[in-house]
């Protein structure tokens, strides 16, 4: 396999993890909170293609809405997808280029960042059910298991995009 179809097929996987690992992460926290597995995801799709913005409403029992849960569930995987291919076409970036090392790290550190940024700005209206700190584990949890695949499927990878590595 090309090293091209090889970095588009990772892509792929790790848009598929981050986008498993949030969804899962979400509906345990929903279960922990004895509000149902999907309300979380409910209210996003709700609050995107409904125009929920009053959170007063969050306090009262929703019946769920399949159609936003649906696309919201679409919108999310389209754009996990999207970041996965970002991320490894990064990562082969950093692997082929010794120079681009460091530049390679910083982007993907903040994008990191400015994903949980753009999230919570969004989800200003949703705080008292989506706290800044689930968006922060929901998105570490993600980059941490697309990492781990990622290092299983590029042996050597750490050492290449390591900090120390030049």
């Amino acid at each position: 396999m090309s090293y091209a179809r090889r970095t588009i097929r990772d892509g792929i996987v790790v848009g598929l993890i981050g986008y498993a690992s949030v969804a899962v992460f979400y509906s345990a926290f929903d279960f922990l909170a004895a509000r149902g597995t999907l309300y979380t995801v409910n209210m996003l799709g709700r609050a995107v293609f409904r125009g929920l913005r009053d959170p007063a409403v969050l306090q009262f029992p929703m019946a769920l809405d399949p159609q936003a849960i649906m696309w919201y569930n679409a919108l999310h995987l389209a754009l996990a997808l999207i970041i996965g291919l970002i991320v490894t076409g990064l990562v082969a970036m950093g692997e082929q280029s010794p120079a681009r090392r460091r530049g390679v790290r910083l982007v993907i550190a903040a994008g990191f960042v400015v994903t949980i940024g753009v999230i919570g700005f969004l989800t200003t209206s949703l705080r008292p059910v989506l706290p800044w700190w689930s968006i922060v584990v929901a998105n570490a949890l993600a980059v941490a298991l697309a990492g781990a695949y990622l290092l299983r499927q590029r042996p050597g990878l750490w050492s290449r995009l390591a900090l120390l590595a030049r």
